[in-house]
């Protein structure tokens, strides 16, 4: 039931007027709906099949996790993320499973995302100030129009992200708010609650929606007790909403790791299995200063990379929206100021502007919420789109029928040349064709119960359900490598006897034919738990459709030759005792650990989290701190380090010998997005 509709129901004496609008709303409704999911359709089969790094990382492993108890059997195989919610990539798993497609599977999704069209759609209607049915639906159109020019969307589409999947709930829990704003009623608080906890069970990212929610209740035409009625039951459902899709899972984690949101928020459960610290780089949009935050519209219409997002995402609503704000203030403060013919109770007695309020105010949290925890713009499309109808419901009250359809015109010109020229909407985008994962798995493998160790940031986590049924998966060393000597290592260990001698190593090579050999970092790793590969002993996975950006291969190493740009091939050896003397290497690591333990205490702004181990890479030694994206490195007897995400080149820091002797001062920090340090010379 859309809110116009609802209106009428609730209020029947309002007249032929609103009759007309809600028949003329419900005659074009369909049509409108119909549009959204043939836009969507059309945009997922030309951007093609998106095979993102998450997607090979933990968005197949996720799904196939939460219908498998992978619990006691795998450990860290997606790395950290891989112990996230899981429920919202069942659908996706399942398809796959089930062998549909691949173009099937994107066209499923795409039609399940164009809902996100249909609720800003409504939401369009609602602050529509006309009450010509037309009108409203012309302004519905509109908000369509102005959400799907986000870039971010656009990526989405299709996709197996769960950003957009569960924005459709956000966006539908405000939905509800915005027809309590017209209409109060608890069942509206109880149902919108529910949805918003679910979404924000489902991605703990909604939650910033779903408390920004309590600010469209000041706008509730109620007296002080009856908003404080409905906010109380609104947070009370919440809760709900958020227990009965967290619990089941969080239970899980709790009982595997002492934290119920494992890895997250590990400071203050303390689970040995994890850094006390943030091990994700999530912190990399937000804002330096106060005046890099307010800059944040008008950055966000550059089209260049790692300004809200990884990607390029133009972006220009937001600045338009920011002007259309202080135009809307002031023609308001205006009117006040020269006691004009507008009234404090115009806005009990108009409902659209109400509305148009609520929706303003929850924004306004909610982009500073968001600016505050995460600056990502994957994060916040229910924002997004609600942003698209509040820019609607300014701008058919500012200006005159012609001058608004100028403007509008004028914002869809500038961001389809920005969308042409500047956006990137898949992050890694392949033809489609057959099936969403091409694995070709080796007899051996599809029977044998082997304990599969991999190394690197992508984890390759998505192999794991072709593999054997008993089959399991560690990811020993990549987005968050497991300490040999602490709890983790531990845990790997009792693994490690619970398989014996059905223990393999997974990494990637460039061709089949090349001469068995292993990588540096490899070698590294499976020293601390006293194995070597048996180079003699190995079977080839063969992998087609990935693009070359996700042939990932290990810190430090780069390809011999170009790669194939179908075909990618993983090679699993057995890995065997190896009986090599590791005095002088652990040695000589806990030089590198007394280095890096230093560097952190003098900067522990730029380096977190804290007393990660440290990596050998060949002649170096690496420590990665995937708090803020740096690796500090030991190289030649100097001590560096460089941004991963922002490459601006290495920064030197002194020489390994003055730091090993003490602690130097330094001066750090980051500066207009770009992190510096540099020693300070003894005072005195």
């Amino acid at each position: 039931m859309s809110i116009a509709e609802h209106t009428v129901e609730t209020t029947p004496d309002r007249g032929a007027q609103v009759t007309e609008l809600g028949g003329v709303a419900a005659r074009h409704r369909w049509q409108v709906y119909f549009a959204c999911v043939a836009l969507a359709l059309a945009c997922n089969y030309v951007l093609g099949k998106d095979m993102a790094w998450d997607t090979l990382n933990y968005h197949l492993y996720s799904g196939f996790s939460a219908l498998n108890n992978r619990f006691g059997r795998d450990y860290f195989a997606a790395g950290a993320v891989g112990y996230l919610n899981p429920y919202a990539y069942i659908p996706f798993y399942a398809m796959v499973r089930a062998g549909l497609p691949a173009l099937v599977i994107g066209s499923i999704f795409a039609a399940a995302h164009g809902v996100i069209l249909w609720l800003t759609f409504e939401l369009g209607v609602a602050v529509s100030p006309s009450r010509d049915g037309r009108s409203r639906v012309f302004a519905g159109i509109c908000a369509v129009a102005l959400a799907f020019i986000n870039p971010i969307l656009m990526q989405q589409l299709g996709s197996c992200f769960a950003d957009i999947t569960t924005a459709e709930l956000g966006l539908g829990g405000w939905l509800l708010l915005a027809a309590a704003v017209r209409v109060p009623r608890m069942s509206l608080m109880l149902c919108a609650g529910l949805i918003l906890g679910a979404a924000s069970a489902l991605k703990l990212s909604n939650a910033l929606s779903a408390v920004s929610a309590f600010a469209m209740l000041a706008m509730l035409p109620l007296d002080w007790r009856g908003k404080i009625r409905h906010g109380f039951l609104y947070g009370i459902s919440l809760g709900i909403g958020f227990a009965a899709l967290a619990a089941p899972w969080a239970y899980r984690l709790m009982k595997e790791f002492g934290n119920p949101v494992f890895p997250m928020f590990n400071s203050i459960f303390h689970s040995p299995y994890s850094s006390a610290n943030p091990t994700q780089g999530d912190h990399r949009f937000i804002p330096d200063s106060i005046g890099e935050a307010l800059w944040r519209p008008f950055a966000m219409l550059d089209p260049v990379r790692m300004v809200h997002e990884e990607l390029s995402a133009p972006d220009p609503r937001y600045a338009v929206l920011l002007i259309l704000a202080v135009l809307f203030l002031a023609r308001w403060s205006w009117k006040r100021l020269g006691r004009a013919s507008f009234q404090a109770s115009d806005i009990k007695r108009d409902e659209s502007i109400r509305v148009l309020a609520a929706l303003g105010c929850g924004l306004a949290v909610n982009w500073i919420l968001w600016l505050y925890s995460s600056g990502n713009g994957r994060y916040v499309l229910t924002m997004a789109c609600v942003a698209a109808a509040v820019i609607v419901g300014m701008l058919f009250r500012l200006f005159e029928p012609k001058a608004r359809n100028y403007i509008l015109a004028s914002i869809f010109v500038v961001q389809a040349v920005q969308l042409y020229f500047g956006a990137e909407y898949r992050w890694n985008g392949v033809p489609w064709g057959g099936q969403w994962f091409d694995v070709s798995m080796p007899d051996k493998l599809k029977t044998e119960s082997n304990l599969y160790l991999t190394f690197g940031t992508q984890s390759n986590s998505f192999l794991a359900p072709f593999l054997a049924k008993g089959a399991a998966f560690i990811n020993v060393a990549g987005g968050y490598t497991l300490d040999p000597e602490g709890a983790n290592g531990a845990r790997v260990r009792e693994l490690m006897r619970r398989f014996e001698p059905n223990l393999r190593i997974a990494f990637p090579i460039d061709k089949p034919s090349e001469s068995a050999q292993s990588e540096p970092l490899l070698d590294a790793v499976l020293q601390w738990y006293g194995l070597r590969p048996d180079l003699n002993d190995c079977a080839i996975i063969t992998v087609h459709g990935l693009p070359p950006p996700l042939k990932i291969r290990y810190q430090g190493s780069l390809p011999l030759e170009p790669q194939n740009r179908d075909t990618t091939y993983v090679n699993t050896c057995r890995a065997v005792p190896d009986t090599t003397d590791l005095a002088a290497l652990k040695a000589r690591q806990r030089a590198a650990d007394l280095v890096f333990d230093r560097l952190e205490d003098a900067c522990p702004e730029l380096f977190w989290p804290r007393r990660l181990i440290s990596m050998r890479f060949g002649d170096s030694w690496r420590r990665g701190y995937g708090g803020t994206d740096l690796v500090a490195m030991i190289s030649h007897g100097r001590v560096k380090f460089s941004d991963q995400m922002r490459p601006h080149g290495l920064i030197d820091v002194g020489s390994e010998s003055d730091w090993a002797k003490a602690s130097l001062r330094l001066e750090c920090g980051k500066r207009d997005g770009v992190y510096f340090a540099h020693v300070l010379q003894p005072t005195g």
